[in-house]
């Protein structure tokens, strides 16, 4: 999987939405099989010479959402996530999790074994520097918007620059039962597994 995103020198560019509607989407689908979801989520991303801006949209006709504090376990009820490796080598990547309700955690998750891909180490003490959101309901749609400065990542993007990355989504339907969203599938229930991650790729 892979997905370019273009630079828009803007200001503001976070909040312009005809601007985003200018922009290509990806789909979500089922994390196992890839098959298409209940609840339909699209993303959308582009960058300036300051962060990353990143915009999923989604059909949301029930949610859960009560955790209330940063750090707090979000993905056991509705999220939205975004998994980003700027090394690009699937050892070490920030995991930003979101809820409905607005509640960030942030995560930076460390693989340390070469041996066992799926075992890792979570650092709760790391915090995103300058994130910043949008939260907006549109009748039965939820639009979520997000800025994570380059300050966050070894070094900032520019143009041939090439991330991994994933965005998944977990929606909890009225009868309790859970579904998981991906751009880029696991194969698995199981957002950890780094060698599936999708490529970003800048480009001007």
């Amino acid at each position: 999987m892979s997905i370019n995103v273009k630079e828009y020198q803007c200001l503001h560019v976070q909040y312009h939405t005809e601007m985003w509607r200018e922009i290509e989407s990806v789909s979500l689908v089922e994390v196992v099989t890839g098959a298409e979801v209940k609840e339909p989520t699209t993303v959308r991303a582009c960058w300036d010479d300051k962060a990353l801006y990143v915009r999923f949209e989604c059909k949301d006709t029930y949610w859960i959402s009560n955790y209330t504090n940063r750090k707090d376990p979000l993905y056991e009820q509705d999220v939205v996530e975004m998994f980003i490796d700027a090394v690009g080598d699937c050892k070490k990547y920030i995991e930003l999790v979101v809820s409905p309700s607005g509640v960030l955690c942030d995560l930076m998750i460390d693989h340390e074994d070469e041996m066992d891909p799926l075992s890792f180490t979570v650092d709760s003490d790391w915090e995103v520097e300058g994130f910043s959101q949008e939260i907006v309901t549109e009748g039965d749609k939820r639009i979520y918007t997000f800025k994570i400065p380059f300050s966050n990542f070894p070094q900032a993007a520019k143009e041939g620059t090439e991330w991994r990355i994933n965005f998944f989504r977990i929606d909890e339907d009225r009868d309790g039962v859970r579904e998981y969203q991906a751009w880029s599938p696991t194969g698995a229930v199981n957002y950890h597994i780094a060698d599936r991650f999708g490529k970003l790729s800048f480009v001007k």
